[in-house]
């Protein structure tokens, strides 16, 4: 597996079906070997001096020849001092990623038998964090833009644009002509006004794209930032909201959909963002054919970025 391969093979270089992950999950020694080919797929670098030959230990450990320094297979990544199997990790990345709309830390823990549902609730949140691509690339062409209410306590929100108990969250997502969509992104947001809205579609549309929005003075500033911007004022347009941006508003129906169906609606506004990350990352991947690909994209994301302690999770501000 080379990390310069853009189109993963099924069956290949991940297993395509539940089949094919037990026979190539079928010990702890195999997801060793596994994930140690994700971490380097060039072959081994030491971290401290960059060698590129080392003598395998117990349980995946590298000793490195040149300065003599361990390293573990999971340091670094979200698996890092875990006390539980490989497998076990797996086998719930398996159960997230295959299922459609996924599944919920309760769920989790029956699948698995774990003994507590704290940890449950904490691997699908290191899961989750696991699910942001590191350097992602930003959106880009014909680019729709609004906000949603989502339930929950507000921490914000000007009238007309806020409600009792509810959540900003606003969302970009790309449009194709004739029809069809792209990418998405979201974000929870504490209000409406042009601070709050225009770094999230900085951070989130690549400059010279164009940018479509209602007539919310909250968008005024984008031409600033280099964007083509597009007001639709769907008051004066006679067609409803959905009509006039299909989009934002298709988006803004499954999002809450899911959150209702698959997590009861039990979603504080603290974490709210870990499951608009999840989201994001089962629709952008929509159209893989294989739920294994999934798998295999969750888990290279695991390996790159650093540890997720409970702390960290549970951490609100």
């Amino acid at each position: 597996m080379s990390e310069n391969i853009s189109y993963p093979v099924g069956g290949i270089d991940y297993p395509r079906n539940l089949q094919e992950f037990d026979e190539w999950f079928s010990s702890e020694d195999a997801c060793i070997k596994y994930l140690l080919k994700l971490r380097w797929p060039n072959g081994f670098k030491c971290p401290v001096c960059h060698g590129d030959k080392a003598w395998m230990m117990g349980r995946g450990v590298l000793w490195c020849v040149t300065c003599r320094r361990q390293t573990s297979p999971i340091a670094g990544t979200i698996f890092e001092g875990t006390r539980k199997p490989l497998r076990l990790w797996f086998q719930a990345m398996w159960y997230i990623t295959s299922q459609k709309f996924g599944g919920n830390a309760l769920g989790l823990q029956r699948v698995l038998g774990l003994g507590s549902y704290q940890t449950a609730w904490s691997w699908l949140h290191k899961m989750r964090h696991a699910m942001v691509r590191p350097g992602r690339n930003r959106l880009s062409g014909n680019v729709e833009v609004d906000e949603t209410l989502v339930g929950g306590e507000s921490h914000g929100g000007k009238r007309g644009r806020g409600a009792e108990r509810k959540t900003i969250v606003v969302i970009a997502i790309e449009i194709f002509f004739p029809k069809g969509f792209g990418r998405v992104r979201m974000r929870r947001i504490e209000d409406a006004s042009g601070s709050s809205l225009a770094p999230f579609v900085c951070d989130s549309i690549e400059p010279g794209s164009i940018v479509h929005t209602d007539g919310w003075r909250g968008y005024n500033s984008l031409t600033k930032h280099g964007y083509t911007h597009i007001k639709k004022n769907i008051s004066e347009s006679g067609d409803p909201a959905h009509v006039v941006m299909p989009g934002v508003h298709r988006i803004s129906a499954l999002l809450k959909r899911w959150l209702l169906s698959t997590h009861q609606g039990a979603v504080s506004d603290d974490h709210l963002d870990c499951y608009l990350d999840e989201y994001t990352f089962r629709f952008n991947r929509r159209k893989s054919k294989a739920r294994g690909m999934l798998f295999y994209r969750l888990l290279q994301q695991a390996v790159e970025i650093g540890p997720v302690p409970y702390k960290k999770i549970i951490n609100k501000k």
